[in-house]
C-alpha cells in the first residue's frame, strides 16, 4: 500500500472538456475541496474519491459523481485509487464542460485517465504500520539510545524525565526488532 504526502495536480482534456485532477493526503481532503470550490466557481463538477485506514486497520472508501451520470466518475476514480493501492489519499477532479457530451463510456475513461495521470506524476510513499512503544532507561544511557534511534530513523514522540527517562517512540515492527537487538538489555520496552 502507498500514500501521498503532498498535493499534486494534472490537467487532462477530452473533447473540449477540461478535467483538473488533484491528488492529496486524506487529511487535507476537506480543506482542498473548500479551496477548489472557491478557486473554480464556474466549474461544472467536483468529483472525488478517497480511501483511508480507520483505527481498526480497515480500508474506508467513498466517492461522489457530483451530478455526473451515476457510476461514470466517482466509482472509476475510486477504482484507480484502489488499483494503485493508495490509502490515506484523496483525488478531486474539477471538470469544466466543453460543450460536447462524452457519453457514459467517455466519462468513465476521462475520469479514470485523469486520476491515473495525476497519480503517475506524484511521489508515492510505501505505507508502514506504526506502533507506539515506550523505553524506560537510566539518564546515563540517553545519548547512546538517541544515537541508535537516529541511525534507524525512529521518531521520538515524547521524552519524560522522572526518576528514569521514558521515551515514547513511533516505529514499525521491523524497527522494534532492530532496537531490541541493539539497545542495552537493562532498558525496559513496553507497548
Amino acid at each position: 500500500m502507498y500514500f501521498v504526502k503532498e498535493e499534486t495536480t494534472k490537467t487532462f482534456e477530452e473533447k473540449k472538456s477540461k478535467f483538473i485532477a488533484f491528488l492529496t493526503s486524506f487529511d487535507e481532503f476537506d480543506s482542498l475541496m473548500k479551496r477548489l470550490r472557491e478557486e473554480h466557481p464556474k466549474a461544472r463538477h467536483f468529483v472525488y474519491a478517497y480511501r483511508y485506514l480507520n483505527e481498526f486497520d480497515q480500508v474506508v472508501e467513498n466517492c461522489s459523481d457530483d451530478g455526473e451520470p451515476k457510476g461514470t466518475s466517482g466509482k472509476p476514480t475510486l477504482n484507480v485509487l484502489a488499483g494503485n493501492e493508495l490509502i490515506n489519499s484523496a483525488v478531486i477532479i474539477v471538470r469544466y464542460f466543453g460543450g460536447v457530451k462524452l457519453g457514459t463510456g467517455g466519462l468513465v475513461r476521462a475520469y479514470s485517465d485523469s486520476a491515473n495521470a495525476v497519480i503517475n506524476i506524484s511521489t508515492l510513499h510505501k505505507y508502514k504500520k506504526l506502533q507506539t512503544v515506550f523505553l524506560t532507561l537510566e539518564y546515563s544511557l540517553l545519548s547512546k539510545v538517541e544515537y541508535i534511534l537516529t541511525n534507524h530513523e525512529i521518531k521520538i514522540i515524547n521524552k519524560q524525565f522522572e526518576s528514569d527517562v521514558v521515551l515514547s517512540l513511533s516505529l514499525t515492527q521491523e524497527q522494534l526488532e532492530i532496537i531490541r537487538n541493539e539497545i542495552p538489555r537493562n532498558i525496559k520496552i513496553n507497548k
